[in-house]
């Protein structure tokens, strides 16, 4: 007998295969995610590299994206390398705004394709904010609203590094009418 998938772990899914499918194209690399996602207490900002962005309408929710350095730049490499531009011209510091902004826009457009594929199976639709993305030191809690009691955490992994999304959502339950 299998066990019904709660609505966020579809979700999860749907985020994290829109996340490989924008990755893979933009970096012409082979990201991978864990078949295994984690159940949180909260949603965190850590370092280096944080990026966060809601979404609102027919479902509401927070993700956050989480980079070490070396991940953060092994995207900022690949991602400007499938470019174009010349390997001299790449900032060389998770720090820079280069990469900081690179990696939200890399947010920007995996989330653009994660609504885009939850309104093709559902037919709902939620809107994304401008994502924020920022280097830091220590780690950071967001609490967006107290109805987002389910919490995800789901991993990414690159030729040499993880990421992390983690995403809360409003507590509902997707259920698809005949």
């Amino acid at each position: 007998m299998t066990e019904k998938l709660s609505t966020i772990d579809i979700v999860a899914e749907i985020f994290c295969q829109a996340t490989k499918k924008t990755l893979d194209k933009s970096t012409q690399k082979s990201i991978k995610y864990s078949k295994t996602i984690q159940v949180i207490p909260d949603v965190c900002l850590r370092p280096e590299l944080g990026c966060f962005v809601q979404f609102t309408g027919d479902y509401n929710g927070l993700v956050v994206m989480n980079f070490s350095a070396g991940a953060a730049m092994e995207l900022y490499r690949s991602y400007m390398l499938a470019m174009g531009l010349p390997e001299d011209s790449l900032a060389k510091e998770c720090t820079s705004a280069e990469v900081v902004d690179t990696m939200g826009e890399m947010t920007n457009q995996f989330m653009g394709k994660a609504m885009q594929m939850v309104e093709s199976k559902f037919d709902l639709t939620s809107y994304i904010g401008q994502p924020k993305a920022l280097s830091l030191n220590t780690a950071i809690t967001l609490t967006p609203n107290l109805d987002y009691q389910d919490n995800r955490r789901m991993v990414f992994s690159l030729e040499t590094h993880r990421f992390y999304m983690e995403m809360a959502l409003e507590k509902t339950e997707f259920v698809v009418m005949g």
